[in-house]
């Protein structure tokens, strides 16, 4: 287990560091900016270099959503849920802090959003709290479906993480004007502590959607898509997961 938890510490401060790190540090840098676009591919590219990285150790979640659909679509035990969202949140918190320090280290520097969630005026275009909600809650549940048909005994073998990679790069290209993309509530918790804005104030929904969304997809996937495809309760933690 603590093999795994430390898979799942790095893998997230991995996310955090590299997608969070690419919208603070180079979206918007002058003349040369990487935009959404960039940020987009960031996450993406973590996620799938961190899953061949150390997938096969734990899944490779690197997300409490995420854990939480594979419990539901009894992928995982759900005593593995808690111990795997701690080990995620203090990742995400740790990629965090070294974040801060880096981008600290500029003149002219000032923490303003850095790269948390909101919706309403925290939302890069100004959507409300429901649009919000849906836009979350939506593209989690297809997250959790991809991974779950990605990572699945009849998909392709070794392709899941660029499917999951893939998947979230373009959940980001949709939803980053929107509530700059959580699906994360590691990803989320870990940056609200720094933006100088009222994040944490709103930071339940990026905990409430998410692990909805997830819920709800791995329930579409278990009863309606693969109804006879076995819960694997007793699957080896090496089957590579996600995200």
């Amino acid at each position: 287990m603590v093999r795994r938890l430390a898979a799942e510490f790095f893998g997230t401060f991995w996310l955090v560091l590299g997608g969070c790190g690419s919208a603070v540090l180079a979206a918007a840098f002058p003349l040369h900016g990487i935009g959404f676009l960039g940020v987009a591919l960031a996450f993406g590219l973590t996620v799938l270099t961190m899953a061949y990285a150390v997938g096969g150790i734990s899944g490779g979640h690197f997300n409490p959503a995420v854990t939480l659909g594979l419990a539901v679509a009894g992928r995982i035990a759900w005593t593995d849920l808690v111990p795997y969202w701690v080990a995620q949140v203090f990742g995400g918190l740790a990629g965090a802090i070294i974040l801060y320090v880096i981008a600290s280290g500029a003149p002219d520097f000032a923490a303003g959003g850095f790269a948390s969630n909101g919706y309403g005026a925290l939302s890069p275009g100004h959507y409300g709290l429901f649009s919000a909600l849906v836009c979350e809650v939506t593209l989690t549940g297809f997250f959790v479906l991809v991974i779950l048909g990605a990572t699945a005994d009849t998909a392709p073998v070794g392709v899941a993480p660029l499917a999951i990679g893939l998947a979230l790069t373009v959940i980001h290209l949709v939803s980053i004007p929107v509530t700059n993309t959580s699906v994360n509530p590691a990803r989320s918790t870990a940056v609200a502590f720094f933006a100088q804005t009222g994040a944490l104030g709103q930071l339940w929904l990026f905990w409430l959607a998410p692990l909805a969304g997830a819920a709800l997809g791995a329930l579409v996937w278990r009863r309606l898509i693969a109804p006879d495809i076995a819960p694997l309760d007793t699957a080896p933690p090496e089957t590579p997961a996600a995200a």
